[in-house]
């Protein structure tokens, strides 16, 4: 007998519950049902009713109609059950991880009238897909803030919408793998390794030191990846020299800067450095995010391509652009109606006062530390004197007490060159800085005292 819960409808109780015994092995494959009149009579319900049950379950496979009228449970394949997914891990109870800034920070209520305008005053092509290189509302406020803001030179035909810069990234790597190896800075983020080989590059390393990427070691590579604002790991600041010698090594063998400008809108000391890009348009590929000002979530980046790299990097895109196409129209009304300055304005002040306290407290309690990298960005790197601890046990002690940090061990290329951990001061939202700096400086104090 049938346990049919008629709560959906008789038909949908009946088809549900033929379903349940069918995948649970109650009804093997094989097995003849009863004819329609008879499961009708048993269940109280008209005969039409069972009919479109086994019909319906004959379209989906469950069923087979046989010879003769029977109908029989079908052969169904073995699948093995899968594994659960592995239990996602919560963040720690103190996380101050580099990487991600306050989400509390969000402008919800500008975002939100940023879209109101947009489905105002745009039809329904607001929903649909994007065009490969994205729309071109968004590209054509881009090519204009990044002209006010960060000195780039860019039309709107050379803008492509990416979703993060993981993707612009990899896009890159492909279009641009018959130049040859491909440099990324050592230490560099370690996850654009992966991201760069598995497009299918060659990578080699570029030693970076305290005035940025060393020129003279990237050989023969034929693009090189670099951070001018903000050294993504060491926090350095490419000096005004090695930025001439970059661009004069890629003049001198037709090859191309990829900069990404990372944290170059976060600068807390002074105003902050031009792009690269503005000396030399025709050689460098210009990298942009919106995870750190806006929110890591939303995947929107992009990139300002060279007219003589259009042709390779469109043939590697897709059909359509991986971004909605209703997110990047709000992000070109924040831009044109300049609330997106407005707010990165604020995050400039706020992100300086949380660095100041943090260095501050870290001092007070662990005068032997050092912080570096603190001119701009979210992270700061910290350092001790040699012989007093490492960074393994600096990791395992943070873990013990649960807090997170993000070890600098990963991000070189082989051996590491020094050790440290990078502290996301920006992280935890303002109600918790005291207890998560004051639970850092702690950690520091006791393993250096």
């Amino acid at each position: 007998m049938l346990d049919v819960d008629p709560a959906g409808g008789r038909r949908d109780g009946i088809e549900r519950a033929l379903r349940t015994a069918i995948r649970s092995g109650r009804l093997a494959a094989g097995t003849a049902l009863p004819a329609s009149r008879a499961l009708a009579a048993d269940l109280g319900v008209a005969r039409g009713t069972v009919v479109d049950a086994y019909g319906q379950l004959v379209a989906e496979g469950y069923l087979a109609a046989r010879p003769g009228g029977r109908t029989v449970v079908a052969s169904l394949p073995s699948v093995e059950p899968s594994p659960p997914p592995a239990p996602r891990s919560p963040p720690p109870a103190v996380d101050l991880r580099a990487g991600a800034p306050d989400l509390s920070l969000f402008p919800a209520a500008r975002w939100a009238a940023a879209l109101r305008a947009v489905l105002r005053s745009e039809s329904v092509d607001a929903l649909d897909y994007a065009p490969p290189r994205g729309r071109p509302e968004l590209a054509e406020a881009l090519a204009a803030y990044l002209g006010r803001s960060r000195g780039v030179v860019a039309r709107p035909a050379q803008v492509v919408v990416c979703a993060g810069v993981d993707h612009a990234l990899a896009v890159l790597a492909r279009a641009l793998g018959d130049r040859g190896p491909l440099a990324l800075e050592d230490p560099c983020l370690h996850f654009h390794r992966t991201i760069v080989a598995g497009a299918g590059a060659s990578v080699v390393p570029a030693p970076v030191d305290g005035d940025g990427v060393v020129v003279e070691a990237l050989a023969d590579a034929g693009t090189a990846v670099v951070t001018p604002a903000r050294q993504a790991v060491l926090g350095v600041t490419l000096a005004p020299a090695r930025r001439t010698a970059l661009l004069a090594w890629a003049r001198a063998g037709d090859r191309v800067v990829v900069e990404d400008d990372y944290d170059g809108e976060l600068r807390y000391d002074r105003q902050p450095i031009g792009a690269l890009q503005g000396l030399d348009p025709e050689r460098v590929v210009y990298l942009g995010t919106l995870s750190k000002s806006l929110a890591p979530g939303l995947r929107l980046a992009w990139a300002v391509v060279p007219d003589g790299l259009a042709g390779a990097v469109d043939a590697v895109l897709g059909t359509h652009s991986p971004v909605s196409s209703l997110d990047q129209l709000v992000v070109a009304e924040l831009l044109g109606s300049q609330a997106f300055d407005r707010h990165l304005r604020r995050l400039r002040a706020t992100y300086r006062r949380r660095r100041d306290e943090f260095v501050d407290r870290l001092a007070a309690a662990a005068p032997r530390v050092g912080v570096d990298g603190v001119a701009a960005g979210l992270h700061a790197l910290v350092g001790w004197p040699p012989g007093i601890t490492t960074e393994a046990a600096v990791m395992a002690e943070a873990e013990a007490r649960g807090i997170g940090v993000t070890p600098l061990a990963p991000g070189w290329h082989g051996d590491p060159r020094g050790e440290g951990v990078m502290v996301g001061y920006g992280r935890p939202p303002a109600h918790d800085l005291r207890r998560c700096y004051g639970a850092f400086a702690v950690l520091m104090a006791d393993i250096t005292r």
